[in-house]
């Protein structure tokens, strides 16, 4: 997409199209703060889209295993999918554990500078196993399940995210709030300047 077109579509929608990327280990909290974003920013008016990890790993990403090439691959194509959505004026609010650093670079270069916005959902491991939202690391535990990041595959934390959130401590609504903040600081939306 041409810079004009993007910039019509901008004006149109009386905002700039950015990227929120969630990322954090399985059970942090991620899809939940993303759906709560998404929530309040429909709630204003705001266009926005949230591109869930496993989502699209049920159908866009469906042909990918969990090795270290296909994660990179998986995180990937979610970054230029959520770029794309971007380009259009929306808010792509992603939420997908993207273990490696270099994958979330890749994500941000993706976008022009400064429409790229990393969130680290800093939950610690262990609140993250007791929730076990999706019985995963019961069944890495039980020997059923193999390459489940923070515990038998690694996940590269971030020296400088953008923000940092973490959901064992603060409620989701605080997390939203941070955000949003955060999206209204840099001038995302018209008249915030």
């Amino acid at each position: 997409m041409t810079v004009s077109a993007r910039s019509r579509l901008e004006s149109l929608l009386r905002q700039r199209g950015r990227v929120v990327w969630l990322t954090g280990l399985s059970g942090s909290g991620k899809s939940t703060i993303a759906r709560g974003l998404m929530d309040r920013l429909l709630a204003e008016g705001r266009p926005c889209t949230h591109l869930d990890g496993d989502r699209l790993r049920a159908g866009l990403n469906r042909d990918l295993g969990y090795d270290a090439a296909s994660r990179h691959e998986n995180v990937r194509r979610i970054g230029a999918v959520a770029a794309m959505v971007a380009e259009t004026g929306l808010i792509a609010i992603v939420s997908c554990i993207s273990p490696f650093r270099a994958g979330r670079q890749q994500a941000r270069e993706a976008c022009p500078p400064g429409t790229f916005l990393e969130v680290f959902v800093s939950t610690p491991f262990a609140v993250c196993e007791q929730r076990d939202t999706k019985g995963l690391y019961a069944r890495a535990r039980a020997g059923t399940l193999c390459n489940l990041t923070g515990l038998d595959h690694p996940y590269e934390e971030s020296p400088d995210p953008d923000l940092v959130c973490d959901a064992a401590r603060d409620p989701i609504a605080a997390c939203v709030d941070r955000i949003h903040a955060t999206l209204v600081r840099l001038g995302t939306w018209d008249g915030d300047r």
